[in-house]
């Protein structure tokens, strides 16, 4: 897909990895809208841009998702949060909570763009869902079963729209370097040093990185129903 004039929307764009895809969608000549819950921090990040939109979007309202998803091209869906305890000591909220973002808002999302994409004959859709959605990390209970949830809806759609001309992929990555990590990081009082040494590659992620794999699976038009891993080896180790 030639990005240059297509309309793409990134969730979760105020920071980190959603930051990093909008960058590297806009320098491709995408006209990017710039959608999160903080509306300062896409609005920062638009006017860096110049040619960026803003929008405060809770991905987790059908009511604001729908008419947010008209016209596009292109979807990324990279707005989530995590969790830090175990099945027993997670309360009922906070795996109702983080489902809501992961998982309610990533398929309020697609389910969305997917009617606008089909009127106008495609488009593709990323998915950032997460290595935790593939193997079991200690003491994420409700984050690894959100980001499964993703996976999971990511082949689904995929299998369901590639009549329409509509692309689903989704890509997993490791342990990035990102400020979403890092407080993290700092709530279950571990440090990024620890983190480097368990990565077979002896460091972290980047966001540039994975957004350089999101806007692979944006343009690879062989490619629906793919779930890049993007982890340094950690899954393989």
């Amino acid at each position: 897909m030639n990005l240059a004039g297509k309309s793409a929307l990134v969730t979760g764009a105020g920071s980190g990895i959603g930051a990093a895809v909008a960058r590297r969608l806009a320098a491709a000549g995408a006209d990017v809208m710039l959608a999160d819950l903080s509306l300062t921090a896409v609005e920062e990040l638009a006017a860096e841009l110049g040619t960026a939109r803003a929008l405060q979007l809770d991905v987790r309202d059908e009511e604001q998702v729908a008419p947010a998803m008209a016209g596009l091209d292109v979807l990324v869906n990279v707005a989530g949060i995590g969790s830090t305890t175990n099945a027993p000591e997670t309360p009922l909220e906070v795996w109702e909570d983080v489902f809501a973002v992961n998982a309610r808002g990533t398929f309020l999302c697609c389910k969305h763009a997917i009617t606008a994409m089909a009127a106008r004959g495609g488009g593709a859709i990323v998915n950032v869902a997460s290595v935790a959605g593939l193997v079991g990390l200690r003491n994420r209970a409700a984050y690894c079963a959100s980001k499964g949830a993703v996976v999971a809806l990511t082949r689904a759609l995929a299998v369901d729209h590639v009549g329409d001309g509509i692309r689903v992929n989704a890509v997993c990555p490791g342990t990035v370097d990102s400020p979403w990590v890092r407080r993290l990081v700092e709530e279950v009082g571990e440090s990024l040093e620890a983190l480097r040494a368990r990565q077979p590659l002896g460091r972290l992620g980047t966001t540039d990185e994975v957004a350089e794999a999101v806007e692979y699976l944006v343009r690879a038009e062989f490619a629906t129903g793919t779930v890049l891993v993007l982890d340094g080896g950690l899954t393989a180790a």
